[in-house]
């Protein structure tokens, strides 16, 4: 029988139709199912590429006894349990670097919105309002960033803003020296939380990165600093970063990602107005989504087709 492969989190139309050209795959018929359909196809699946909607965890993987390979269409392995796919002989893979342009600039976006405050211009002029002197914000020029992450991501942000001159400094365990100029390693986090103006965040979610951003931490920003998180939700203790936005300590934050995600209906950060948010569209671009799938469809047909071993996961 032919390998089946679902891919229930949705896929670029064109690469889709391309994968279910493959004579020597079966291929669900639909780029997007729900939770309870796939829960219904599970003991038939042979392949999966999912993205961030689908959970691979103990429960999914008892009812898949077929499932040979999870391709993330992405970066981003956190919804995915390594360890029990690897106890399971689930080899799991994802496509390091495809979305990262996306990424950084949607985190430099963010950066730009909390220095201008255009979320605010753009809602108050369509209200039929004209809040001018409401309005005066901060130059990117000349300013003092922190990049708390300085892999792929980080250094591309460091590159696309270093028009604006500014000093850059990182706090990466990994990374010793960056060529970009003016800009330098940290001593540590300290330093950059208490002396930049703009901290933007782009570590994985592990367990050493989880929380990592403290109350403390941020306690330390100048009162006119802004904070972004274009990374992964949980990174940043958020009941510690709703309090210092809510009292004002810091000028904004901007924020993609969060700890529970769709955000609750609840969620007391819905209450802020200096926080800017987006939901989870940091890789939501036309030409990422064509990166991202175009690897995952290469993958699956390396995995089923060509029967060559693929790369464990790489990047996050």
């Amino acid at each position: 029988m032919k390998p089946f492969i679902v891919v229930p989190d949705g896929f670029d139309k064109t690469l889709f139709e391309e994968l279910k050209k493959n004579t020597a795959l079966e291929v669900h018929p639909t780029s997007k199912v729900s939770q309870e359909e796939l829960k219904a196809l599970l003991p038939r699946i042979d392949g999966l590429i999912i993205r961030s909607a689908t959970t691979i965890n103990a429960e999914l993987l008892a009812l898949a006894p077929k499932l040979q390979i999870v391709i993330r269409a992405g970066e981003g392995t956190d919804n995915i349990d390594k360890i029990l796919c690897a106890e399971k002989g689930v080899k799991v893979a994802n496509t390091p670097g495809a979305n990262n342009n996306s990424a950084a600039e949607q985190a430099i976006a963010l950066m730009m919105s909390c220095l201008r405050n255009t979320p605010f211009a753009d809602k108050t002029m369509h209200e039929g309002k004209w809040e001018k002197n409401a309005l005066t914000g901060l130059e990117l020029w000349k300013k003092k960033v922190g990049v708390v992450g300085f892999g792929r991501i980080g250094q591309i942000v460091a590159k696309r803003i270093s028009g604006f001159e500014p000093e850059v400094l990182f706090f990466d365990p990994m990374v010793e020296k960056s060529d970009l100029p003016n800009t330098r390693k940290a001593a540590d986090l300290a330093e950059i939380f208490s002396t930049c103006d703009i901290i933007t965040i782009h570590t994985p979610l592990m367990a050493q990165t989880k929380g990592m951003i403290t109350r403390e931490l941020m306690s330390m920003m100048k009162k006119d600093a802004i904070l972004v998180n274009a990374a992964r939700g949980g990174i940043v203790d958020e009941d510690a970063l709703y309090d210092i936005l809510q009292e004002k300590k810091i000028r904004c934050a901007g924020f993609d990602v969060f700890a529970t995600e769709p955000l609750p209906a609840n969620s007391k950060l819905l209450e802020l107005s200096n926080l800017i948010m987006s939901p989870h569209v940091g890789a939501s671009t036309e030409e990422a989504q064509f990166r991202v799938g175009e690897m995952a469809v290469h993958q699956i047909k390396e995995f089923f087709v060509n029967s060559n071993l693929l790369n464990e996961v790489k990047g996050k």
